[in-house]
């Protein structure tokens, strides 16, 4: 039996971090943990690119952008969602998750999905770093080894 998986190997890809400005202080965490995952994995700087946007919604605008300019192996989107006293939540984080599933399938390019959606602000900073681990690290590494395993499968 043969056994296909991508490795968690960062040297000679190029990533970008895809990351909402709203929550900074919960995002700023999420950005961090990735961008040291990477450089522990053997990423180069010059290899990781960070660009922001306003929010979580914005993201799959700016993953689409990003995807089509060809210029990186994967995307990895980072963010947070806090749950309000208002349906506003649902229709965010539901057209957040769909446009970068979207995106990921539509180009081919890796798209790791590392949108917090939380009911308090407490539970954002638990999973920003936290007694939770930091999502922002796990987002990014699903990225690199998909990364790793569709080179695999192109071969």
């Amino acid at each position: 039996m043969h056994t296909l998986e991508g490795q968690l190997i960062a040297r000679d890809v190029r990533i970008v971090i895809l990351a909402a400005r709203f929550n900074e202080l919960i995002v700023r965490n999420l950005v961090d943990g990735a961008v040291d995952a990477l450089k522990r994995h053997g990423a180069a700087e010059a290899d990781i690119h960070i660009v922001r946007v306003p929010g979580a919604f914005e993201l799959p605008l700016a993953a689409q952008q990003l995807a089509k300019s060809r210029r990186y192996d994967g995307i990895t989107a980072l963010g947070a969602v806090i749950r309000g006293q208002t349906p506003h939540f649902d229709f965010v984080c539901g057209e957040c998750a769909a446009g970068l599933n979207r995106v990921s399938l539509e180009h081919g390019v890796p798209v790791g999905f590392g949108v917090l959606t939380c009911d308090t602000v407490d539970q954002a900073l638990d999973r920003a770093g936290g007694k939770s681990g930091n999502k922002g690290v796990d987002a990014v590494l699903a990225t690199l080894e998909m990364i790793n395993l569709l080179r695999q499968l192109e071969a």
